[in-house]
């Protein structure tokens, strides 16, 4: 039993890994589809011209919701120089209560995984999970990579050289 155990979760490590490999730091998110708190909905086509950053968190997730002060102070920082955030609740739909009370806090956009088509971004195994999209829609950062907490170091060490526009020569 215990080998079979093994193997089970190599296998599934394995298809994570293999889904996710889609997604590489340098290259084009594949298409996704988040439907929001306020009826909009984001895609990579909509998000074009800004920097998106998509936090995978849930109510019940600890980590998850220390991350959100830094997000938040992140987002007011720079929402004027294109980056947008948008935190999108793994929670069950019957927790949505829940959810937008905990969200009310920030000025940030909210979403339900639930209602948004993210399957490209690979299975949600673990959160919270944070990727950065630039402006072309290049994955900067991989969620499923290095280290899963996020904060305001991190993202400016990330987003920042993102805001300055190249220079010419």
């Amino acid at each position: 039993m215990k080998r079979f155990i093994i193997f089970f979760s190599i296998i599934l490590l394995t298809f994570n890994s293999a889904w996710a490999a889609n997604l590489s730091v340098g290259k084009s998110v594949p298409g996704i589809s988040i439907k929001t708190f306020d009826g909009q909905t984001i895609t990579n086509s909509s998000a074009k011209g800004r920097i998106l950053v998509i936090h995978l968190w849930a109510t019940w997730c600890e980590s998850c919701r220390k991350e959100m002060p830094a997000l938040e102070s992140f987002y007011k920082k720079h929402h004027k120089d294109g980056v947008d955030v948008v935190a999108l609740s793994v929670d069950d739909k019957s927790d949505l209560t829940k959810v937008k009370a905990v969200l009310k806090e920030f000025s940030f956009t909210g979403a339900m995984e639930a209602d948004s088509d993210i399957q490209k971004l690979g299975r949600i195994w673990r959160v919270p999970v944070t990727f950065v999209i630039d402006q072309n829609g290049i994955l900067r950062k991989n969620g499923w990579e290095g280290d899963p907490i996020v904060d305001e170091e991190l993202l400016e060490k990330i987003v920042a050289p993102l805001l300055t526009p190249p220079v010419v020569n």
